[in-house]
């Protein structure tokens, strides 16, 4: 691992050199591809910096231990040495990580689905919440949302709604938030005061490039019909929803929340893409994993992956047994705690995978 991390430093420097070549800086695709290139190797390029000194200073510490010291000074020898070398740990922990195979998609926008499911309205309802708690975390993360499509009840829930959120580590960070998620509270349709249990679904796909799904115009058929709003009734007389779908593989893709019907044809276009590229993805990990299922769950819609208990204030991932006492801050936005300890648990699973291999 030293060597590939010596090899990755000396990259991080020599991009440092060519970003300052008068040749590159006039060159934007050049200056674009290298800027991007040593941005994504600074986190271990810090990490390597900071364990190559760190290890230094502790060879150094030990080396003053041989040395003639008043008790006083081998006291405070002993407590630098322990010090760098728990910090030596944790530093070849993270460079472990980081020098991990990365997930090809991990930088890319996503689309996310979200549908009521079990419950109706309450459903709906809920389905309103994980919306509006995905873009209030897409909020403080400095990212960018746009509604796709989206489809009211009478009571303002959604029975399903497409959006978009666009921001560098976006697929990282949301990947493992696919599948059922249950809600338990009583609903605003609940005159008895009894507690009702829901389920939204949610799906979260990496954005997919027009260079990575081609589509041929032979291969889709596009309908288009009247937009509606709650309840079915027709919004406007003109046909400016529009219905892709694609013919090979049945796939199926309608956008009816702008004016225009070519905005609309091109929103549905860009769901369709995710939605074919997601399929193929999923079936080419099928290929690896076979029949086992990761710590943090397979993504799949119909695993029911978290409840949100309304009358305890509770939310609990059922993947990795977290449990928190703030479901009001998260609901809020507040998802950092619960998507940093999803992270480590794949991240965990990974390296015990690759010291299987190993060994």
């Amino acid at each position: 691992m030293l060597d590939r991390l010596q090899a990755l430093a000396d990259r991080y420097e020599k991009l440092s050199e060519l970003l300052c070549d008068p040749d590159v800086t006039s060159d934007t695709k050049k200056l674009r591809e290298y800027s991007k290139e040593q941005s994504d190797l600074q986190e271990a390029y810090d990490a390597y910096t900071e364990y190559k000194s760190v290890s230094e200073q502790l060879e150094a510490a030990k080396l003053m231990q041989n040395e003639k010291l008043d008790e006083e000074m081998r006291e405070l020898v002993k407590m630098e040495i322990e010090e760098l070398g728990e910090r030596s740990t944790e530093l070849e922990e993270k460079l472990k990580v980081l020098m991990m195979p990365k997930d090809p998609n991990d930088d890319k926008n996503v689309i996310v689905e979200i549908r009521g499911a079990a419950g109706g309205d309450e459903a709906a309802l809920f389905a309103a919440d994980l919306y509006r708690m995905y873009t209030r975390y897409a909020d403080v993360q400095g990212w960018k949302t746009e509604v796709l499509d989206a489809n009211l009840n009478d009571l303002g829930g959604f029975k399903e709604i497409i959006f978009m959120i666009s921001g560098k580590g976006a697929f990282s960070k949301l990947k493992f938030e696919s599948g059922a998620h249950r809600v338990q509270r009583i609903p605003v349709t609940e005159s008895g005061g009894r507690i009702h249990t829901s389920t939204s679904t949610v799906v979260v796909m990496p954005e997919a490039e027009d260079i990575e799904i081609e589509i041929n115009d032979a291969d889709i058929r596009v309908d288009t019909f009247c937009s509606s709003g709650a309840g079915g009734q027709s919004v406007n007389t003109t046909k400016s929803a529009v219905r892709v779908t694609h013919i090979p593989t049945g796939i199926v893709a309608t956008c009816q929340d702008g004016k225009s019907q070519n905005s609309n044809k091109e929103k549905a276009l860009q769901v369709l893409r995710a939605r074919i590229f997601d399929k193929m993805r999923e079936e080419e990990e099928a290929k690896y994993a076979g029949e086992r299922k990761s710590k943090v769950g397979t993504g799949d819609r119909s695993e029911r992956i978290r409840t949100y208990n309304f009358p305890q204030s509770r939310i609990t991932d059922h993947r990795i047994g977290l449990t928190l006492h703030r479901l009001d801050t998260v609901l809020n936005g507040d998802m950092d705690e619960i998507v940093s300890a999803l992270t480590l648990a794949a991240q965990s699973e990974l390296l015990e995978k690759g010291e299987q291999a190993i060994g």
